[in-house]
């Protein structure tokens, strides 16, 4: 197996593991989504380092069958000239001559029969390491996908524990409280909290009486005023 095909499967592993399932089995969940995290990170790197280099060797493979497919275009080429040579020739007169050209014409023939048998065979070699690549990608992005999931997952399981590790302490220390008793530090100073509340309201009771007074001297002043400036304009009008 190659190590192309090593990370592959791991790839394939990871991207259909059941986080669920494991965290579940799992004594200590925060250590388990360390270690998975841990092993995604370095799996993807592996695995972006295998698809470049798969696809390096797929470019140079193509650029290879490109140039086989272009030489046994120009070796056919070649063929049909020095065969056209040879006829022409023939035709002239010239056995020998003719004889000649049809042998370099076996030869270029020759010559694009190999390179068209490279082609046959390249062809599906590249179409293959073009699949590899795709899955590869595809594993890629589902990995990436739960790498971000796993460690979202993390800082709210982490959050959570210590949001329980600090309402523990709160409880163990009210638990030492005795809050029903009234003589307790606790209670008189509950009391104290709600005198001083209570005053408070009070105040802000009082100065709202206040403002409304004041409010409604306004308003009587601003009737008689308004009175007062129509009773001018009947005299103005008698």
């Amino acid at each position: 197996m190659t190590q192309k095909q090593t990370i592959l499967g791991r790839i394939s592993q990871l991207a259909r593991a059941n986080v669920n399932s494991l965290l579940d089995r799992a004594e200590d969940p925060e250590k388990m989504l360390d270690q998975l995290i841990r092993d995604y990170t370095n799996s993807i790197a592996e695995a972006e380092e295998a698809v470049a280099q798969t696809i390096a060797n797929v470019r140079m493979a193509e650029s290879d069958l490109q140039a086989d497919r272009e030489a046994a275009s120009e070796w056919g080429r070649k063929a049909s000239a020095a065969s056209a040579k040879a006829e022409q020739m023939r035709g002239g007169g010239d056995p020998d001559g003719a004889f000649k050209f049809d042998n370099l014409a076996r030869v270029a023939l020759g010559r694009q029969i190999q390179h068209e048998n490279d082609v046959r065979t390249t062809e599906p070699a590249i179409a293959q390491q073009n699949s590899t690549v795709e899955q590869l990608k595809d594993g890629l992005t589902q990995m990436k996908t739960k790498l971000e999931d796993l460690k979202s997952r993390r800082g709210t399981l982490v959050a959570r524990a210590r949001s329980a590790e600090a309402q523990g302490k709160v409880q163990e220390a009210m638990a030492s409280i005795d809050v029903m008793d009234p003589t307790s530090d606790l209670a008189r100073w509950e009391e104290s909290i709600r005198r001083q509340e209570a005053v408070v309201q009070g105040r802000s009771e009082a100065q709202a009486t206040r403002l409304e007074d004041q409010f409604a001297e306004l308003e009587t002043s601003g009737e008689d005023a308004e009175i007062e400036a129509r009773l001018q304009q009947l005299k103005q009008q008698g």
